[in-house]
């Protein structure tokens, strides 16, 4: 099942769409034989598809191989009213060939992100953990300024994670109580750190 591609110059798949979707047939009985035949008709087409979109040979061939591998896993899903198999291939392979960019890409932008941060400069971060720690103190300030309900309420939702529900249940004080309480305690905070809507 695990074949080189056929991607030499003058390959084609011979045989007919209808031939194919009865070859597709006995792949999903487990026919090796039948992949193999599957495998020369459609293997060429798969590979060009896949590097129009990726550009790279060797990432091509390998996402062209993973493509002929879903096709036997996945031949029992085949519906011949639904496409011919050479247009499920290319659906497949046109797909798979995306996520190989998108996730190429995303990579990329991962390294591109962390380089940066490993090149923000001391001074930046010292900025930065002032402006932190001021935030908090104002924080903890706007905190006080609460009433005990609402501050407890507040901070069991937005420090530990708690649903409303959850908060009522610790505080021991009806659901509509705690969703009155959060918003005018929010807006108090809001106000308190000058935050405009």
């Amino acid at each position: 099942m695990n074949r080189p591609l056929p991607f030499g110059p003058g390959r084609s798949g011979g045989s007919g769409h209808g031939d194919l979707a009865a070859v597709m047939q006995k792949v999903a009985q487990g026919d090796t034989h039948a992949f193999s035949v599957l495998y020369d008709g459609i293997a060429p087409m798969v590979f060009g598809i896949v590097v129009k979109v990726v550009r790279d040979r060797a990432q091509s061939e390998e996402v062209a191989q993973e493509v002929m591998i879903d096709l036997w896993r996945r031949a029992a899903r085949y519906r011949p009213d639904a496409g011919s198999v050479p247009a499920w291939a290319a659906t497949i392979a046109h797909r798979r060939a995306v996520d190989r960019v998108r996730s190429a890409q995303a990579a990329s932008d991962r390294e591109q992100a962390q380089a940066a941060r490993e090149h923000t400069t001391a001074f930046d971060e010292v900025v930065e953990q002032v402006e932190t720690r001021l935030e908090s103190e104002q924080v903890r300030r706007c905190l006080r300024g609460l009433t005990e309900l609402q501050r407890q309420a507040v901070t069991l939702a937005y420090y530990r994670g708690l649903t409303y529900r959850e908060v009522a249940e610790t505080l021991r004080t009806p659901l509509p109580t705690i969703k009155t309480r959060m918003r005018d305690g929010l807006i108090r905070l809001r106000d308190c750190m000058g935050v405009t809507t």
